[in-house]
Formats: C-alpha cells, structure tokens, sequence
C-alpha cells in the first residue's frame, strides 16, 4: 500500500477502507502514517482471499456506492464524477473503468484493448477495472462469493441480472507486473484456460487446486 495511492483517494473520496489480508508491506502503519491528514481512511484486518477482503471493506462503509480498488491500480481524475454522472441513471446497477497498463508495452496495449473489448462487449469486468456497484445492491446480492478465483467474474454475472451496468471510457491504471512474471503469451494462454473451464461450468475451487492460486 502506497501513501501517494492514499492520498488521490482521499480528496475526491469521503470513506477509504484498506483491508489487509495478512500482508507484508507495512500496509497498516503506512495507512497509520497518514490518518492524522486523512481522517477519512481506515484499515482493517481481514482473512486472505480478495473476496473475503473486499466484502469485509464493504462491511465497513456507510456510502450508497462502493468502489473496489484493487492496491496496485490508480483512478483518473474524475472518476467520482464519472460514477456519480454513471449512478444518476436510476437503470444502472454498477459498472467499471476501461483498463491501461504501466508500464505502456505494446503487449500491455494489447492486452489492454482486448480487455475492455470483451467486458464492453460481454457485460463480465474484472476486478482490475475498478468495479462500482450501488449498495443496496450489493448487499442484496450479499456481496462476493467466497471463491478462490473468479470472484469479479461470478459477482459480475449476477450483477447483469440486476439493471443496467456502466463502461467508462476513462481509464484506471494497474501494474503490468503480473503478466511480466510469466510472460504475456503465456499469461493469456492461461487466462484464457481458466475462464473457458469456468464458462463450462468447472468450479473456481477445482481451477484453483489444478492451475495454482492465479493472480
């Protein structure tokens, strides 16, 4: 968790929750070093597993939306503007953030475009998007299920049922690192895999337990 992440969230943003799921980055003293100028921003310490941390986030915010922000993406400016502008539309449930990488590949470009295609076109975000959901739906749909992986995919499916979802054009940025780890072809391969397994109905449990914990 970074203190400059912090404070781009703190000015346009009234609640901040960091959860922290057992990490080892000093996340709650920086989040400590920073509450005297920021009052607004909490942590709490929650089990691992992204779904367990975003729904005990969520647990703590009094806002009628939510916005999941994952530690190493960063909002553009106006992205409250652009949720609010998204949510005065009473048919719309949620929504997410088209997506850019950093650094600026020509693979991360790529990857990138394709990304934002397939959610435009499909209505399935993931949680490198910057997913926003209204509250009252969240809770009705009790938030995340508790998966392994697949998490985004499986809320967003359930969240198309609900109303309208939002595509914003303006972009988040999140880190490349992950794709770089592996290489980006066979990242993709991978990707591609697991959701092809999990849209043929095998369970994210089963996924996790052959292919590893992908993140």
């Amino acid at each position: 968790m970074q203190r400059t992440l912090l404070g781009a969230l703190a000015s346009p943003f009234h609640e901040i929750v960091v959860v922290d799921g057992g990490s080892r980055d000093r996340t709650r003293e920086v989040v400590a070093s920073v509450q005297a100028r920021w009052p607004c921003v909490k942590v709490v310490t929650s089990e691992p597993g992204r779904a367990r941390q975003m729904n005990a986030g969520a647990a703590l915010c009094s806002g009628d939306a939510l916005l999941f922000l994952h530690a190493d993406t960063l909002l553009p400016g106006g992205a409250r503007a652009a949720i609010e502008t998204a949510l005065a539309d009473p048919r719309c449930v949620g929504g997410r953030f088209d997506v850019a990488f950093e650094p600026d590949t020509g693979w991360g470009r790529l990857i990138a475009r394709m990304m934002n295609w397939r959610s435009r076109w499909s209505g399935i975000a993931t949680g490198d998007q910057a997913l926003f959901v209204r509250r009252p739906v969240f809770e009705r749909l009790r938030g995340f299920a508790d998966l392994p992986l697949m998490e985004d995919v499986e809320f967003c499916r359930r969240l198309k049922r609900e109303g309208a979802l939002a595509s914003l054009p303006i972009q988040v940025v999140t880190s490349f690192r992950r794709w770089e780890q592996d290489g980006p072809l066979r990242t993709i391969l991978m990707m591609w895999s697991l959701r092809t397994l999990y849209w043929l109905g095998i369970h994210p449990r089963i996924l996790a337990g052959r292919y590893g914990h992908v993140r």
